[in-house]
């Protein structure tokens, strides 16, 4: 960005072209107030608290550009008056509470600093307040009407949810709905909290005034969320050994200064009396606290004896996206070395293997192409399978910033929901008809001549296969396929054809299907065909990671058929270079992957099975049958923090320590390496994973080396060349660094493939998979298609979310239903509702709406108790086995 030159009060100072004149004075090292403005808004000039001389005439400097060469004062005796003068005007209409001296708010900052006392205030107040939201209290009397909150509202979080009210002193901010603020559109990402200059709008309890601006003297860590995906660094503030307050970190590099519900508020339980803090064991049918040396030891004999009974291979272990980077590291390590077995896997199976394997196959990697800051730049975005509003709040904040500000956005989802409100284009496709979807795009981009096709001949292959496929692509067949109307499936081709930097960003609605591997290879063939990956033609291919460490479990190897940076088991150059790092044997042949090991713990041959942070028998698919499974199990081991449908399944239950209480890293859904820090311990006698997994192997007389997490991280390194350039310290130096980084004196590859793709020969590789339908249709018995996804408050199984204020705010798993079908079986807003399936049954509650389509339904999984899992089926995609979560018949019954 060019660089200007002006003088602050004498001295030089180099501002990008554009700043303004308080960005300028504040790069010179003078404070000035300025409370309208937050550097994170637009700039609205309304409180002239921030008043400058340039070039010999007064002006807000929040306002005004600054211009090459400018003179500008700021320390003059008449600018000081005036300064003042604002300032007191602002604080006498507010009562003397505003300006105490324990009121931590920015005024109260200014307002000492200027030596204006709290008898400046004598506002009358009486204005009330509202407090009937759990994580947002308003105190009208300290509102100045300064706007803030409504613009961050709309500017960065893009929810519009806030509005000023009255006129003139009497002007105040209120919900744009009327009502109580709990009932408003408010998704409570806490932005209007940061931003209020006053302490009007606050979070309740000992977190009051903890905004991400004004920070009082309290311990602060930083860390990195341990909820979605997106990778949130946050400041957590803590005291006694209890978190008070966590908070958006300003220099964030995803976030931005800016948070969701989840990582912002969703930390009380951590403290929930129902937080494991012993060890449990079963005896009697009953699960009894104990101590940590009998449940470890009772642990290892039995991962004995069941090496005894069925060799190795008798023994399993799930891991997942709540294990840091150096705890799925540990497991995987400890499975092969320990117990010699490959049977390994995570939660990515459940959701994103697809995209390992789709992504792997038609570029060479398996993770997405391009950094976020790329996507963000994009001119079109296509957004499929995914709702990053509710799932990935952050991100979708950004990329609706981006549309707002002109980008082009097609929108693929069943749902009329999120970004599908602002898009130019919404697909509105039949769930499961994905691939047929993108072949209908691909056949209009070379049809049309929108295919870049220097591109195709010099950096892809594939192309006379797909092209002999497409021909079977219409967009008269796709559209009977789909449901998509033609000239939609026209426009929304022609928006990403003829944009300049187009961009692909899409979720579990593509991957959780029976063809899921084929549906992420058809939409990357779409940028393929475009040229917009591994080049300045576009922004490529880049999925959105649902939980938090999806991707780093992983990269780490917790996987049956790949070993630390995705060297296959099978190869023996990747065997030889982790077995002269571990010096043990690790086996050549794929181990189990999670549905195939319940269905070894049914027929009897699985003997064990060790679960570390999943509740299996509540997110996996058709589970009653996993409830089997697990009853099945001679052994089951559970890692939780809390008594989980799992954990009562299991014989032995270990306290552990939450994303709060860890050291170590996570990966991001754009590959960073990001660091997480304990800010408290955990409780009573909970510990790490990491701890866990190496206390287990001592039980069993083995030394795992690696004794701390950066040991785990840099081990993990000489395993896998692609993180050799990682560790503990670097990230605490630089922050975060994307894979790949195999040189510790370079960066990590942001965007990937500028020069050649990781395939054997370079190139990317076009898939001519033809359209299959889904594993399950609707029929006269079960005549409505099930789709099941995240809301917006809640992740997950909820263990965590629903122990805290956001079950205020999100109260049970609904059932959203469109008005005709609503009508046609006589259900009710609001009526409880029972739902059956081929598989099982779940008790829901209605809520109509146009939404989902006729025909469709959706519902969440965030509350065990519903039963929203017994519904799903055990199809899965054909080439991971990942569950096809996004189509289930079912039909509506009596309660």
């Amino acid at each position: 960005m060019t660089g200007i030159e002006i003088q602050v009060d004498g001295s030089g100072v180099d501002v990008p072209e554009g700043a303004s004149l308080l960005a300028a004075v504040r790069a010179a090292g003078v404070e000035l107030p300025a409370l309208c403005s937050d550097d994170r808004l637009s700039p609205a000039g309304s409180c002239r608290t921030c008043l400058v001389r340039a070039d010999g005439r007064i002006a807000a400097a929040c306002v005004t550009p600054a211009a090459s060469g400018a003179q500008v004062e700021t320390a003059t005796d008449d600018l000081r008056v005036l300064r003042r003068e604002a300032v007191e005007v602002i604080a006498s209409a507010l009562p003397s509470r505003a300006l105490a001296d324990d009121n931590p708010s920015e005024l109260a900052h200014v307002c000492r600093s200027m030596g204006i006392g709290p008898e400046a205030a004598h506002g009358v107040g009486g204005r009330d307040g509202d407090d009937s939201h759990p994580y947002v209290h308003l105190d009208r009397d300290l509102c100045i009407a300064c706007g803030r909150c409504v613009r961050m509202c709309a500017e960065v979080q893009g929810t519009f949810a806030l509005t000023l009210v009255g006129r003139g002193a009497d002007t105040v901010v209120a919900p744009g709905t009327g009502g109580p603020w709990a009932e408003s559109d408010c998704v409570a990402c806490g932005g209007c909290v940061d931003t209020c200059p006053t302490g009007a709008i606050t979070e309740p309890g000992p977190a009051r005034g903890l905004t991400s601006g004004i920070r009082p003297t309290a311990a602060r860590t930083r860390t990195t969320c341990g909820y979605c995906g997106v990778g949130c660094a946050l400041d957590v503030v803590s005291r006694d050994g209890e978190v008070t307050a966590v908070l958006p970190a300003r220099d964030g590099p995803v976030n931005q200064g800016h948070a969701c519900v989840k990582g912002r508020f969703a930390h009380g339980y951590l403290t929930s009396p129902e937080r494991l803090t012993r060890p449990l064991m079963r005896r009697d049918g009953r699960l009894e606290p104990v101590g940590w040396d009998e449940a470890l030891g009772h642990v290892a004999r039995g991962l004995r004896a069941a090496v005894d009974a069925g060799g190795p291979d008798a023994v399993a272990a799930i891991s997942s996206a709540r294990a840091t980077n150096e705890e799925n590291y540990l497991v995987q390590k400890f499975m092969r070395v320990v117990i010699g077995t490959n049977n390994v896997d995570n939660c990515s199976r459940l959701c994103h293997s697809p995209s390992a394997a789709g992504l792997t196959a038609s570029f060479g990697l398996s993770g997405g192409t391009d950094s976020f800051d790329d996507v963000e730049r994009a001119d079109c975005l296509l957004v499929v399978g995914a709702n990053p509003v509710e799932a990935h709040p952050v991100v979708g904040a950004r990329l609706l910033r981006r549309v707002l500000h002109g980008a082009k956005l097609v929108v693929a989802d069943p749902r009329a929901v999120g970004l599908a409100l602002h898009a130019d284009v919404h697909l509105r496709l039949r769930p499961g008809t994905n691939v047929a979807l993108f072949h209908g795009l691909a056949h209009i981009l070379l049809a049309e001549g929108l295919a870049d096709d220097e591109f195709l001949r010099e950096r892809a292959t594939g192309l006379p296969e797909l092209t002999e496929l497409l021909d079977d692509y219409p967009p008269h067949r796709v559209s009977d396929i789909t449901g998509v109307p033609v000239t939609d499936l026209v426009a929304a081709a022609r928006l990403y054809g003829r944009s300049e930097r187009p961009a692909i960003v899409y979720g579990l609605g593509v991957t959780e299907h029976l063809h899921g591997t084929d549906g992420v290879r058809s939409l990357a063939n779409l940028a393929i065909l475009r040229g917009a990956v591994g080049t300045g033609s576009g922004h490529g291919v880049n999925p959105l990671r649902g939980q938090n460490n999806v991707q780093g479990a992983s990269d780490m190897g917790a996987l049956p058929d790949l070993l630390p940076g995705y060297g296959k088991v099978t190869d023996q150059a990747a065997r030889s270079r982790a077995e002269a790092v571990w010096g043990a044997p690790v086996p050549g042949r794929p181990g189990l992957r999670i549905p195939d090991m319940f269905a070894a713990a049914r027929a009897g041959d699985l003997r064990a099975l060790w679960v570390i942070g999943e509740d299996v028998c509540a997110t996996d698919p058709d589970a009653n049958r996993v409830a089997e499974a697990l009853d099945a199990c001679p052994l089951v081991v559970c890692n939780e923090l809390f008594l989980s449908e799992t954990a009562r399944h299991a014989d032995v239950v270990l306290p552990v320590a939450s994303w709060l209480e860890k050291d170590g890293t996570f990966v991001n859904f754009d590959r960073r390496f990001q660091r997480v820090r304990p800010a408290v311990p955990p409780p009573g006698e909970a510990c790490t994973d990491f701890d866990v997994i190496h206390a287990a192997a001592s039980a069993m007389g083995v030394d795992l080396g690696c004794p701390t997490p950066a040991d785990a991280l840099a081990e993990c390194g000489r395993v896998a060349p692609v993180f050799a350039g990682l560790s503990h310290d670097r990230l605490d130096r630089e922050g975060a660094i994307p894979w790949p980084c195999p040189d510790p004196d370079r960066p990590g590859e942001a965007t990937l493939y500028a020069e050649r793709f990781a395939t054997p020969d370079g190139r990317a590789h076009l898939a001519a998979a033809p359209y299959l339908p889904p594993g399950e249709q609707p029929d006269d018995d079960y005549p409505l298609v099930l789709v099941t996804g995240r809301r917006w408050a809640h992740y997950n199984s909820g263990s965590m979310t629903r122990r805290g204020g956001n079950l205020a705010l999100d109260p049970v798993d609904f059932l959203d239903l469109h008005p005709d079908d609503a009508t046609r079986y006589d259900v009710g807003d609001g009526a409880q509702v029972a739902v059956e399936s081929r598989h099982g049954r779940a008790r829901l509650v209605a809520r109509v709406s146009e939404q989902t389509a006729p025909g469709q339904v959706f519902c969440s999984f965030h509350f065990p108790t519903s039963g929203v899992n017994r519904l799903t089926s055990d199809h899965a995609d054909t080439v991971t086995s990942c569950p096809e979560y996004k189509v289930t018949a079912v039909r509506i019954a009596a309660p």
